[in-house]
């Protein structure tokens, strides 16, 4: 019990400071505030964001006392209205009845042409018997044959909305996300050079449209909203970001809302304008089991296996 209190003392302060230390300076402020000079048709700042992103490490987990929760699921795929950062997510304390389905994401980045980072979003097809309608990250299931996580994130990419991988230069992973329902989900950020040579071709089974938004809109706080709930004895808050777009409005939230919001803290290298306020658990080691390789491996995420993420 004087553990689990302690664990509830760990504040979001303390994940930015874990943040601030993860990736070396200079911010990423430094490259969006330098000329745009193109070389073999690559812009100078996204080949210092590539550079930059590369160095950055995930947090290590923090072993502590945790409380035992048995894994949900259905059919093999999970909702996603709630996901956390898993080193500050509960999970089972003992592994045999904590196995968790990995799935990947991609944070698919590119530069609009007033130089600001903008990421590829998805809408669920309309006719998905669940979610259907929400937005999502790129992303999906691993499958045998995907070499790591950035294979499987670009590889369900081109299945969804057919971005071929080999526009997108993967430049890092982020720390793993717990799904409501223990779907370990693996952001991946990757780098789109030529954003014109990206010609959507949508699978109507799955993907409605496709959309980009600022990065940076994540770290804001205009045109959210946040909803108090709890989980597991931890209240928590999830965000809702309103977005508009070539007169089509969309909303984004839950997991793909705080997947959004922590890439661009790493990106941009400052907490938002606003409380996250996540559970205040922690995750132990042996559910990483070795160390993380820098690609991780990828799953179908929420939304009935897709990201909303």
């Amino acid at each position: 019990m004087t553990t689990l209190l302690k664990n509830r003392a760990f504040t979001n302060v303390s994940m930015r400071a874990i943040t601030s230390l993860v990736l070396p300076k200079p911010p990423f402020s430094k490259f969006m505030d330098s000329s745009s000079n193109v070389i073999n048709g690559r812009s100078q700042r996204l080949l210092a964001l590539a550079q930059h992103l590369r160095l950055y490490k995930p947090p290590p987990p923090f072993p502590e006392d945790i409380v035992e929760q048995r894994i949900e699921e259905s059919g093999g795929k999970v909702v996603s209205q709630v996901g956390f950062q898993e080193s500050a997510t509960p999970i089972a304390h003992n592994p045999e009845k904590f196995r968790p389905n990995k799935a990947a994401v991609l944070i698919c980045l590119f530069e609009d042409d007033a130089g600001d980072l903008r990421v590829i979003l998805t809408k669920r097809s309309s006719t998905l018997s669940t979610h259907s309608g929400e937005v999502a990250l790129p992303g999906g299931k691993e499958e045998e044959g995907d070499k790591d996580d950035g294979d499987t994130a670009k590889r369900e990419a081109n299945e969804e909305i057919g971005l071929d991988p080999e526009l997108v230069n993967v430049v890092t992973v982020l720390e793993p996300f717990l799904s409501k329902h223990l779907l370990r989900v693996v952001p991946v950020i990757g780098i789109l050079h030529d954003k014109k040579a990206f010609k959507p071709v949508l699978s109507p089974a799955e993907v409605e449209a496709v959309f980009d938004a600022p990065l940076e809109m994540f770290l804001k706080d205009e045109n959210r909203r946040q909803e108090e709930r709890e989980w597991m004895g931890e209240k928590y808050l999830i965000h809702f970001f309103d977005y508009e777009i070539e007169r089509k409005k969309y909303l984004i939230w839950g997991l793909t809302a705080g997947i959004l919001i922590r890439a661009a803290s790493v990106v941009y290298q400052r907490p938002p304008a606003f409380i996250e306020q996540n559970p205040k658990y922690k995750v132990p080691q042996w559910v990483f089991g070795t160390a993380l390789p820098h690609h991780v491996e990828v799953k179908k995420p929420c939304q009935s296996g897709r990201s909303p993420l």
